[in-house]
């Protein structure tokens, strides 16, 4: 799947690497991400896998034996090339499913957020140093509540999400 929203100029190539009924429609992640952008014409592609994938690319990228919720990889603009591509998000349906049942909130809620914290990745932010994690998670909550789900840190005494820095 693959589609341009004029307005945004951002088109988004969603694929499904693994079979993953109960997670979030292609077009409901293709939404989210362009949330998170505001320019002139981009791409992005978001690839949902299983947790042996996510695996081996959380090991080969970031030295981490474990599969993740999700892994950005951003991409330098490149001279020449009149649109921007912003880079490849990876989102592991099982994490994603495990971790909202975990933290009972709904799928939904809990994929979007991943989708707009890869999405923030890709557009620079970090949550390295405190500062910036505050700022980070601002716009998070912001374009997570524009969509009408709630604030996605308010459950501060539940199992912590593995969100990764990536």
């Amino acid at each position: 799947m693959s589609e341009r929203d004029q307005d945004a100029g951002l088109s988004v190539d969603v694929q499904f690497a693994v079979r993953a009924p109960a997670f979030p429609s292609p077009e409901r992640l293709a939404e989210w991400a362009r949330a998170c952008w505001h320019g002139g014409a981009a791409s992005v592609s978001i690839r949902v896998t299983g947790e042996e994938e996510s695996r081996r690319l959380n090991a080969e990228y970031r030295g981490k034996d474990r599969p993740t919720n999700v892994l950005s990889f951003p991409c330098d603009p490149m001279p020449g090339v009149p649109e921007r591509l912003l880079g490849d998000l990876v989102i592991c349906a099982p994490v994603v499913e495990r971790e909202a049942a975990e933290q009972g909130k709904p799928l939904e809620a809990h994929a979007a957020h991943m989708v707009v914290h890869g999405m923030l990745h890709l557009l620079g932010h970090d949550h390295v140093r405190e500062e910036d994690a505050q700022r980070m998670e601002a716009r998070e909550r912001e374009i997570l509540a524009g969509f009408g789900f709630p604030d996605p840190y308010e459950h501060e005494n539940e199992p912590e999400s593995q969100i990764d820095e990536s």
